[in-house]
This record gives C-alpha cells, structure tokens and sequence, in this order.
C-alpha cells in the first residue's frame, strides 16, 4: 500500500480560474501580483507553484503562453519552487487552447485532469451578487449547463505531449472513476512512476468532502497503484483545512491556495496564499511532519529540473 511520505509536498495553487476578482480584492490577477504571491508562498514554505494566468486588465482566465511568460521567469530566478503550469485552464476552454503553455514552456510538472465532468460553480452566485466584469456573472452562471471536456483522446494528447518534453504530472482526480481512468493510461504504458495523484474534494460535480469519501479515494488509489504514486489532497473552499489535516495525518501530500479557497478562516478571506501556506504548515508541523524542500520533491516525483524547462 501507499507508503507514507517522512517529509510532505505543500502545493499552493495561487490564482486558478474558478474564482473572480470581485469575489476577494486579495485574489491576484497581474503578472506582478501573481509574482509577488508566489514568492511569498514559497518563502512561507510551498514545495510546488501551481501557477495559472490572467487578463490584467478584467482578471478574466487565459491560457495565453506570453501571459504566462509574463511571470514565469521572474518566479523562477527568484526562487527554486518547482513550478507546475495548468492544461486544466478554465472548464469552458478547448482542450488545445488549454494545454498551449505546457506544451510551449515545457514545465517540469503541469496539471492533468483525468475524466470529464459536470463543474458546478454556479452555487457562488448565492455568495457574491456584485461584480465589477460583465464577464464574472457569466462564467459562473454559465456552469450550470457546463461539461468540462477531458475525453480519453483529450488526455492522451497532453500526456503525450508533455513526456516528449520530460513534463511530469499532477493528475487531478475528483471522483474514483478519474482514479480507473488513470490506471488505463498506467497498464498502457503513458504513465510511469512515480506519479503525482491530485486528489479532489467538494467541486459541485465531483465526490464530496465526507472523511469517508476523502478515505474511499485514498483505498482505490492505494488498491490501483500501491507505492507507485504520491497522494495529495485538495479540499474545495471551507473544507481545504481540515481534508489536509486528515490525509496529512495518513501520510498524504497538501495543497492549498486561493485556486481552491479564498478563505483562512470561517467569514476571513485569506489576504495572501502565503498565509493559507503558513496555516497548514502549521497543521503538518502540530503532526511532527516536515515539509519537502522543492529538491525533495523534485526527488520523490523524479522530475527534470529547472534548468530544462523553456522560460
């Protein structure tokens, strides 16, 4: 079975694409800004940068490869953070808009998710009723007839892709079947250990954040792909905290950010990801955990280094 890691992998996902810049005035948006979080992340002890771009005019998702240009080598000089770029963009992007800067800038990691899905992120209207873009309201009322498309074909092609340019992944899985459809692209040949198992908790449209949904996740990867992969967790808004504390405490991998909540406390939006990064920090340390430096994650995920990337 899975065997615990004696040092944990922090992932901080620092801007993504579901939440609008309306929704926290802490949300970074600019090259600039997403330069500044990422480096205070990463001083405050995130293993890995999950890094997505925006328009910085109306903070509008773009997967762009210049706009990712824009902060890329920045981050990198600045910081030895392995840097993991997005091919998940936004759910109402093409599959070959979506993975254009993976495959351009030739990340040691990018992100993969592994199944189609409904992706429910019209539940935030209830929340916030005021937007500054005309475009917020729409991308959110627009997912209740939403199917973010990732066909077999879809991940095939990324996963191709990226092992002729030595990318890695971080194969997201938000439901057990994301897990099977994983095993096929494994028992094929595509996937090699070992592999970074994302796994996903309280998206509207995929498993929920129950302990025993978080357990029944962890029982199907260990059961498909005993010690060849390394489990992580990320828990969707209010329950980012404690679903890291419970698979922390199970030898599991963490992730935070304000890609998957904007908050630090119940009613608190969080001011920076630096402070999520410090709070759950805090749990793995309360646990006698230690957190992996970046070259120890580069290390147990076997990945190419810095120098190869293309920015």
């Amino acid at each position: 079975m899975g065997k615990p890691n004696r040092k944990v992998i922090i992932s901080c996902a620092v801007t993504g694409a579901i939440h609008t810049p309306s929704m926290s005035p802490h949300l970074p948006v600019t090259p600039e800004q997403i330069i500044d979080h990422s480096l205070a992340a990463a001083e405050a002890g995130a293993t890995i940068l999950h890094l997505h771009a925006r328009d910085p005019q109306n903070g509008r998702p773009t997967q762009d490869p210049d706009a990712f240009r824009a902060f890329l080598p920045q981050i990198k000089q600045a910081t030895g953070a392995v840097l993991n770029l997005t091919t998940g963009g936004s759910p109402h992007m093409e599959v070959a808009e979506r993975m254009r800067p993976a495959a351009e800038l030739k990340p040691e990691v990018a992100s993969l998710n592994m199944g189609s899905m409904n992706f429910g992120l019209y539940p935030m209207l209830d929340r916030f009723s005021e937007f500054e873009h005309d475009w917020e309201r729409t991308h959110l009322e627009n997912s209740r007839d939403l199917v973010f498309k990732n066909t077999f074909s879809d991940i095939e092609h990324i996963l191709r892709t990226g092992n002729g340019n030595g990318t890695r992944f971080e194969f997201e899985c938000y439901d057990t079947s994301h897990l099977y459809n994983l095993a096929h692209f494994v028992d094929r040949g595509l996937v090699k250990a070992p592999f970074l198992v994302q796994t996903v908790f309280g998206l509207l449209g995929g498993i929920g954040v129950h302990p025993e949904d978080v357990m029944h996740m962890k029982r199907t990867a260990d059961r498909l792909f005993g010690d060849a992969y390394v489990w992580s967790v990320l828990g969707a808004g209010r329950n980012q905290m404690n679903i890291a504390a419970q698979a922390a405490a199970q030898g599991g991998n963490v992730r935070v950010g304000l890609e998957d909540s904007l908050w630090i406390s119940p009613g608190k939006l969080a001011k920076s990801n630096a402070d999520q990064v410090t709070k759950v920090r805090g749990i793995l340390e309360g646990l006698s955990l230690q957190v992996a430096t970046p070259d120890e994650a580069r290390e147990m995920l076997q990945l190419k280094g810095g120098a190869d990337v293309a920015f």
